[in-house]
C-alpha cells in the first residue's frame, strides 16, 4: 500500500441476530416478540424454502463467503453493528429485537472487522445490560467501537484506528432521531446509551471544536451516522444539508451513512465521500416479500481510497454480493448490472456516476 493513501472498507448494517444468530455455532434462545413471527428459526426456514437447505451450524467465517477475501485487501474495515451481543433475557418494549450470542462474536473477527459503530436503533434492544455486555464482548475480541458507551463521554469518544506510519483514522458514531432511535436511549452523565446527534448549528460548531481538539496532523476523521428510514431512495434535503455541514463545519473527511435496507445514492462533495445509505451488509430477510424492487438482497462493500494528507477521495470501488442461504456470495453479472443501473440513476442528481468495471466491481466518480 502507498503510505500516502489508505483504503477503508465501509459496510452498512450487520444484522446478526434472529436467523443469522440461529445458524451460527452458539444460537441464542429463538423466542421473538414480533406480531407474526415468534421464533427466529422461522427466518431460517423461510430462507431454506426459497434457496435450499442451510447446513447449520455454519462456521463463523462461512456467513461472509467471498467478502472475506475482498475486504482483506483494505487497511481497515468498519461496519454498523445493528445487533446487541448479549445473553440478556429482558427485552426492550418493542416488537423487533436483534440479539447475537457473545460466543458468536468470532464472526466479526473472521471478517477482520476493525470497528463496529453502535449508535443505532437496535443497540439497546436488550436494555442497558445488553449494551454493557456488547461493549465487554467487543473489547474482549479486540474490536474497536464508537457511538455508544457507559456514559455520555464514552459514547461521544471516537474509535481510534492506527495506520502506519504515524497516522490514524478517528471514527465517530452518531445516531439520528430519523432512524427511530428513542430519545431515552441517549447516553447520560452516569447512564449507558448511544450518542444522539443534535443537527443544530450550535451543536455542530461544538462538535467541530471537539474533533479539532482530538485529531492530530495526518488523522482522517469519519462520521458514521444511522439516519433516515428503511426503504425508499429519496434523500431529504435536511439529511444532505447535515452531510455537507459535517464536512464544511465539523471537518469530517468521510460521511458513512446507514439505516436504509438497500443501497442509496452516492455523493462526492468537495472531494469527500458521502454515503447516504449503505444498505444491509447481511440480514435474514431472504424470502420476505414487499420490497424486492429495491434489491435489498444485494449487499455492498464500499472500498474508499483516501489520501492521508488531506482526506480527499482518490477512488471508490463497490464490491457487490447477494445474500443467499443467509450468507454472502459474489453477485452475478445480471445482479451487478441491475444495481449499477439503480445506483447510477440515484447518484446522478448528487453529481456522481456509477459505472461497471471489467472485473465486475462498480466504481463511482464525480460527474463534474
Amino acid at each position: 500500500m502507498d503510505a500516502r493513501e489508505v483504503t477503508i472498507a465501509l459496510m452498512g448494517d450487520a444484522m446478526l441476530g434472529r436467523g443469522i444468530d440461529q445458524i451460527l455455532p452458539h444460537p441464542s434462545a429463538p423466542q421473538l416478540y414480533e406480531r407474526f413471527v415468534r421464533s427466529a428459526k422461522d427466518y431460517v426456514a423461510l430462507a431454506s424454502r426459497v434457496n435450499g437447505m442451510i447446513g447449520e451450524p455454519l462456521a463463523v467465517d462461512e456467513i461472509w463467503g467471498d467478502a472475506i477475501i475482498d475486504l482483506g485487501k483494505a487497511a481497515l474495515r468498519i461496519v454498523n453493528l445493528e445487533t446487541s451481543i448479549t445473553t440478556c433475557a429482558t427485552p426492550a418494549a418493542k416488537d423487533v429485537l436483534y440479539r447475537m450470542h457473545p460466543a458468536n462474536a468470532a464472526c466479526l473477527q473472521a471478517l477482520g472487522v476493525d470497528c463496529c459503530v453502535l449508535a443505532n436503533n437496535h443497540m439497546l434492544d436488550w436494555g442497558r445490560s445488553g449494551l454493557r455486555e456488547t461493549l465487554r464482548t467487543l473489547d474482549a475480541a479486540g474490536i474497536a467501537h464508537a457511538g455508544a458507551g457507559l456514559n455520555a463521554h464514552e459514547s461521544a469518544a471516537p474509535a481510534i484506528l492506527p495506520l502506519a506510519p504515524a497516522a490514524r483514522v478517528l471514527v465517530y458514531g452518531f445516531g439520528v432521531a430519523s432512524s427511530g432511535i428513542p430519545e431515552h436511549w441517549r447516553a447520560g452523565h452516569n447512564r449507558a446509551g448511544v450518542d444522539l446527534l443534535d443537527p443544530s448549528p450550535a451543536a455542530l460548531a461544538r462538535l467541530a471544536q471537539r474533533v479539532r481538539a482530538q485529531r492530530l496532523p495526518g488523522d482522517l476523521a469519519i462520521a458514521s451516522l444511522h439516519w433516515g428510514g428503511n426503504w425508499g431512495y429519496e434523500i431529504e434535503p435536511a439529511q444532505r444539508d447535515l452531510a455537507h455541514a459535517l464536512v464544511d463545519v465539523a471537518g469530517f473527511d468521510l460521511v458513512h451513512g446507514h439505516s436504509s435496507h438497500h443501497a442509496k445514492g452516492i455523493e462526492i462533495y468537495r472531494d469527500r465521500l458521502i454515503l447516504h445509505g449503505c444498505g444491509d451488509f447481511i440480514n435474514d430477510y431472504e424470502g420476505l416479500r414487499g420490497y424486492t424492487a429495491y434489491r435489498g438482497d444485494l449487499a455492498v462493500a464500499y472500498l474508499a481510497r483516501c489520501r492521508i494528507a488531506d482526506g480527499a477521495l482518490l477512488g471508490l470501488t463497490l464490491r457487490v454480493y447477494r445474500i443467499r442461504r443467509l450468507r454472502l456470495e459474489r453477485a452475478n453479472a445480471t445482479d451487478i448490472a441491475a444495481l449499477q443501473s439503480i445506483l447510477d440513476r440515484e447518484s446522478k442528481p448528487l453529481g456522481t456516476r456509477v459505472l461497471i468495471e471489467g472485473d465486475g466491481a462498480l466504481t463511482a466518480h464525480a460527474s463534474g
